[in-house]
């Protein structure tokens, strides 16, 4: 097969439902202001969503959506006379530190000292477009943007020095903010350069590169830009932001999904001082001082409300899953070679499983807000979101204005993963604003947060297989039913292999989450593959090894091995020791897991976690390991005990007080093995570094007990056989 760090970059994985959703809302103009705008007559909108051109800036085409990507310098960087740079991203920081391997990037290209430059992020009044901080592509793609911008930068005031100076610009060197003639000793400093000067030098894509054996900031241990904001409370996050006149926002829920609304009695809350109540077909708001009255004017209103709940619950969603294909689409071929039936006659033993996951939540720290004001016909908006262009799209289209007349802004966020793609509680806290004639702040609850966002998607995976007297595998048939399509591709030599996915109609709204469905992929794969090694009588590392030919997947292997000690001893009585590992987005992973668990008592503790992690070469080693060790704290949650329950449209278990998460107290140690490869491009970790942890996790629980778990989560309740 070929190898999956060389799967095209542009590809929107299937899971990321939501990318293709309509806005939550369409806030119609009211039917005498729209007549008297366009006059009499019959009116069609149609809404196009171009699924199509779902890319990110960097990777594909130039152009996207109909916005061409700039080439020129200015669009991206600017230097004021005083040698400051200001720099232009559409990408945004949601806590994994890209300000400052960007920044990074940055000051390496242009020889330019770190504290002189300064990232704009995610304004899109501001910045040039980009599809959104998604799928691990910051790094590999406006990581690379950037240096080629600076670069180029670097390369015309050198030019600009050179003509100065009437010198050969080969001669000259740039370093530390400013041109520099060896031969003379002359000196001019970026600013006195840039000075009434435009850098509208186009950027090619071969301008000169440092190579990462190089590089004297990048590669290092930058401590974090801004950090100490975060640390003392100055940063502002989206419910820190004020506005003259700010007003607080709630919107009425219905009581199930699917719920329809007959009749709304706003009088009440209407009669109350300083409340204004919002009535928009479906949707119900009010706007008041302080949260507190807004809270108090929700309370007021009386709905009556035609439910239909959904026709399953979490006790019975996989048989759902399997028996409600979605009739729309047709199976996604992951690979197909050989014959699976003459790989299955080939084999010593044959082995069938089946292995669940369920729906979890997001549960960012920060739950989603907005702050929106309106002024002169212009929209402006404060959110933490991960696509802030895709927001102002929406914005327009819900409120028929023209994108230029919204501006979305993005304050760093507190934690995303994958679930703040989509514009809800922005549309909202703009619809409130509008109303109101004052700015409005909307700030969802934690249950909000639970219920009305969307969910990774649970998924069924089916799995038969067969392997030689020899351990090598001969036959393969992978089946994932909705999870989704990310890493379903083996990373194994198999002559025979079939792996599709299948999407399904789900019942809850699904999307996005850290890693997409590799998690579920590889828990089925790598807990499938040490369930191979027993059959087969082997060391579940070295019948691996056997089964790989990939040298990097090799090479992560040994070293997550190497540090966890594997195969050097045995594991004390009750504990037990499990490995897992695989490839995502460019980067290779392994996990090795030690647990102590006690199937009577039904006991079990995750003691240590190791994992090694490779991604070419490290921009920010300090970054890179603080993601692969939240990755693992992370991927505890899914592996043991998170989990949506639902049952009649409704969530159960809709705050952190019913939903389980990690907690400080019972972190196990972990380690990150990071391995730094100069010799290749740098690819993204935001989520490859989660995907092992749950197998890694549920091959030591075997190992301890002897009892296999096919379902995530795999400790719900405790162990139980």
């Amino acid at each position: 097969m070929s190898d999956p760090a060389l799967r095209p970059v542009d590809v929107v994985e299937p899971e990321r439902y939501e990318f293709t959703e309509a806005p939550a809302y369409d806030f119609g103009l009211a039917r005498r202001t729209f007549f008297k705008l366009m006059g009499a007559g019959v009116a069609v909108f149609l809404v196009a969503r171009d699924t199509a051109a779902l890319q990110e800036s960097g990777a594909g085409p130039r152009r996207f959506g109909g916005e061409e990507l700039p080439r020129n310098i200015g669009a991206w960087l600017h230097i004021d006379p005083a040698g400051k740079v200001t720099v232009y991203t559409g990408k945004v920081e949601m806590g994994q530190n890209i300000r400052t391997s960007l920044t990074q990037a940055v000051a390496e290209e242009l020889r330019a000292p770190l504290a002189n430059i300064s990232l704009i992020m995610g304004d899109t009044d501001l910045v040039p477009f980009d599809m959104g901080t998604f799928g691990s592509r910051t790094t590999p793609t406006m990581n690379l943007e950037l240096r080629r911008v600076a670069s180029a930068a670097r390369e015309t005031l050198a030019g600009m020095a050179a003509k100065t100076w009437g010198v050969d610009q080969a001669r000259l060197v740039a370093s530390d903010g400013a041109i520099r003639d060896p031969q003379s000793g002359r000196v001019l400093e970026y600013g006195k350069l840039a000075e009434g000067q435009s850098l509208a030098q186009v950027v090619v894509e071969k301008d000169p590169l440092t190579p990462a054996t190089e590089w004297r900031v990048a590669g290092k241990p930058i401590p974090k830009i801004n950090g100490r904001d975060f640390i003392t409370g100055k940063h502002q996050y989206t419910p820190d932001v004020q506005l003259p006149g700010l007003l607080h926002g709630k919107v009425m829920r219905p009581p199930s999904f699917g719920a329809q609304l007959v009749s709304v009695d706003i009088s009440r809350a209407q009669a109350m001082p300083r409340v204004t109540v919002i009535r928009d077909n479906d949707f119900v708001g009010v706007v008041a001082p302080s949260l507190d009255a807004a809270d108090r004017a929700l309370s007021a209103i009386q709905a009556q409300w035609k439910e239909a709940p959904i026709q399953t619950s979490s006790r019975q969603i996989f048989e759902y899953l399997k028996a409600h294909p979605e009739a729309a689409e047709e199976d996604r071929e992951g690979s197909m070679a050989g014959s699976i039936d003459q790989g299955l006659a080939s084999a010593s033993s044959r082995l069938e499983a089946t292995y669940t996951v369920a729906y979890i939540a997001h549960t960012p720290l920060e739950p989603r807000a907005a702050v929106a004001a309106w002024k002169d016909g212009q929209l402006t908006v404060y959110t933490g979101t991960q696509r802030p262009f895709a927001v102002r799209d929406d914005l327009a289209q819900a409120f028929h204005l023209s994108p230029h007349q919204v501006r979305v802004l993005v304050p760093d966020t507190g934690a995303a993963y994958g679930g703040k793609h989509t514009a809800e509680v922005a549309l909202e806290a703009a619809r409130l604003a509008r109303a109101a004639g004052a700015p409005v702040k909307r700030v969802w609850t934690r249950e909000e947060e639970f219920t009305w966002a969307y969910f990774r998607p649970a998924g069924v995976i089916e799995i038969k297989s067969g392997v030689r007297a020899d351990g090598t595998i001969s036959a393969w048939e992978f089946h994932n039913y909705n999870s989704g399509g990310a890493a379903i591709s083996t990373p194994y030599h198999i002559a025979n292999q079939r792996i599709q996915f299948h999407p399904c109609d789900s019942p809850l709204r699904q999307g996005s989450y850290r890693g997409l469905a590799a998690t579920a992929n590889h828990f089925a794969r790598e807990s499938h593959m040490d369930e191979l090694a027993h059959a087969a009588q082997l060391d579940p590392l070295e019948f691996r090894r056997r089964n790989l030919t990939d040298a990097r997947l090799r090479a992560v292997f040994d070293a997550a091995a190497e540090k966890f000690g594997w195969g050097q001893k045995q594991p004390a009585p009750g504990h037990g020791f499990g490995i897992a590992g695989g490839v995502e987005k460019g980067g290779y992973v392994v996990s090795c897991a030690e647990v102590a668990a006690d199937r009577a008592a039904g006991y079990v503790r995750v003691l240590r976690l190791v994992t090694a992690f490779e991604c070419g070469a490290i921009v920010n080693p300090d970054g890179l390991r603080n993601q692969v060790v939240g990755a693992n704290i992370m991927g505890l949650g899914g592996a043991l005990f998170e989990a949506i329950e639902f049952e009649n449209g409704r969530i159960l278990n809709n705050r952190l007080s019913r939903y389980r998460v990690p907690r400080f107290g019972g972190l196990p140690a972990i380690e990150a093995i990071l391995l730094d490869r100069k010799d290749l491009p740098s690819a993204g970790a935001g989520e490859t570094p989660i995907v092992g942890v749950a197998p890694a996790i549920g091959n030591a629980i075997f190992n301890a007990t002897g009892v296999r778990l096919r379902s995530l989560p795999m400790v719900p309740n405790e162990l139980k056989a």
